[in-house]
């Protein structure tokens, strides 16, 4: 059974969201990102990054001993290769699929992180020449998807890692200022994958381990925050 140190946010979604579509067996271990646990030296030792999401594979396809893994991407590549399942078959959608997802960890899931970041978590009032270019950016990156869609039903042309790493920061859309409508291609592909059973069960995984979170104390602000 796969570990999967996690916590209920778009990174952490990604990894639920690709073990249930696997249906690889899983136990969760809380990393609480407010309280702090993303620093302890236990979970260093496989994240060195100190991020969450992270998962260690008893039984890994290759043999040997455990491998983890961290880097939400790089879960999801590892997963695939695994199984030898959602990653392309066709080498053309093959290098679509592994573009995108680098795409994802470089463009969409930064971008969209400042904007969230300054729109909901920094101090009011936030700063506001950040809060327009990261809102603008991450309205690019919806550009830019809402494009990549209009002509394909999945971002590979069939459905992959690629859709599965995309899809949980458009989910948070309203964190970003972005509103569907004006990306119709990417509503559609939105709605179509959120009708997936396994990407509900992603999405409820942990569910609970969040709860409380509403409100945010000095102590969350400076585990999440305030790292030097």
């Amino acid at each position: 059974m796969i570990d999967l140190y996690y916590f209920p946010t778009p990174n952490g979604w990604k990894v639920s969201i690709a073990l249930e579509e696997l249906e690889l067996p899983y136990r969760i271990v809380c990393v609480n990102i407010a309280k702090g646990d993303q620093f302890e030296p236990g979970f260093l030792k496989i994240s060195p990054n100190n991020r969450m999401p992270a998962i260690v594979d008893p039984e890994p396809a290759f043999g040997g001993a455990a491998v983890s893994v961290f880097e939400s991407g790089a879960i999801l590549l590892y997963l695939a290769e695994k199984t030898g399942r959602l990653l392309p078959a066709d080498p053309h959608r093959r290098v679509a699929a592994i573009e995108w997802m680098f795409w994802q960890m470089a463009n969409q899931g930064p971008m969209c992180g400042q904007a969230g970041h300054f729109r909901n978590y920094a101090p009011k009032p936030a700063d506001p020449y950040a809060l327009e270019r990261y809102t603008n950016e991450a309205h690019r990156v919806y550009r830019v998807l809402d494009l990549r869609l209009s002509e394909r039903e999945f971002v590979a042309d069939e459905f992959s890692m690629a859709d599965i790493l995309c899809w949980p920061w458009v989910h948070l859309r309203g964190h970003h200022g972005q509103d569907l409508a004006e990306f119709p291609a990417l509503g559609r592909w939105y709605e179509k994958l959120l009708a997936r059973p396994a990407f509900q069960r992603g999405l409820a995984a942990g569910a609970e381990l969040a709860a409380g979170m509403a409100g945010m104390d000095d102590e969350a602000r400076r585990n999440l925050f305030g790292q030097r």
